[in-house]
């Protein structure tokens, strides 16, 4: 796997990206299939994507980062918590101010500034930003690695943004049949359902040339910047996924989803990093 090291990070954050949204986009063509899935089955795959996020967040960005900041000399404790409160803060910002609405919720629920858009457009918005931090964790992983250039930490680095780019295709899969069959339940037609659904994830491939390149530029935040992708993605997991897995009544289904999701990207995190 090393030899990946010889790319660039955008290329290959893009390639991983492009993964992310294809399974997405697998996912979501399952609309044409069926009009509608039971709501247990929806809360079952919220609650595995939220697991597999927690443990990604753990295994993949913040050990990392608590790492590369002990072999630089500086309290891994540090980067680690600053990082990760800061990348909370940020989607606290967007979420407080960019308008959206989440699956499952009344119109009237709708969150940011106030608008006229459509409730369509909100929802396609709010799952948007839920696939934003992802992609820019899969690229900050990758330009983890090649920042180090070479050597354990950075096979180590790259080992874990190929699982991690794994992992949230996993997770991506089934998320992908829960955004669009809503939207077909909504009114939507089958085309449309798929097209908003694979629409959501295409800024994961954005998101992760993003990341990469940021890292980039600002190599010496490099464990800021692992800290931040996971605080991102944790804020999304505790703010909206597992709230909505949660909100009917199908809490223990949910929460075995959040185990399992968990326990899978632990195992494929230990397994192949």
């Amino acid at each position: 796997m090393e030899h990946l090291l010889a790319y660039h990070p955008a290329w290959l954050a893009f390639l991983a990206g492009l993964f992310t949204w294809g399974m997405t986009a697998l996912g979501a063509a399952t609309v044409f299939l069926k009009r509608e899935m039971p709501r247990t089955w929806l809360d079952a795959m919220l609650g595995f994507a939220a697991g597999v996020m927690i443990a990604a967040s753990v295994w993949s960005l913040l050990l990392p980062a608590i790492d590369l900041a002990e072999s630089g000399g500086q309290p891994g404790w540090l980067p680690a918590a600053v990082g990760f409160l800061l990348g909370g803060a940020f989607l606290r910002l967007v979420d407080k101010y960019l308008p959206h609405l989440h699956l499952f919720e009344p119109d009237e629920a709708a969150e940011g500034v106030s608008t006229t858009w459509h409730r369509t457009t909100l929802l396609i918005i709010a799952i948007t930003l839920h696939n934003l931090p992802e992609g820019l964790a899969v690229g900050v992983a990758f330009g983890a690695a090649h920042v180090l250039g070479g050597g354990e930490q950075a096979a180590a680095l790259l080992a874990g943004a190929v699982t991690l780019a794994i992992g949230i295709g996993l997770q991506n899969l089934p998320e992908g049949a829960a955004v669009s069959m809503p939207l077909r339940r909504e009114g939507l037609s089958p085309k449309r359902s798929f097209f908003f659904g694979q629409l959501s994830a295409l800024v994961e491939p954005v998101g992760a040339v993003l990341g990469a390149t940021a890292v980039l530029v600002v190599q010496p935040l490099l464990p800021y910047a692992l800290a931040f992708a996971a605080g991102a993605m944790i804020f999304v997991v505790v703010e909206e996924i597992i709230p909505e897995s949660q909100s009917s009544g199908n809490g223990d289904v949910a929460t075995f989803g959040v185990m399992i999701g968990f326990a899978l990207m632990m195992v494929l995190d230990v397994a192949l990093g």
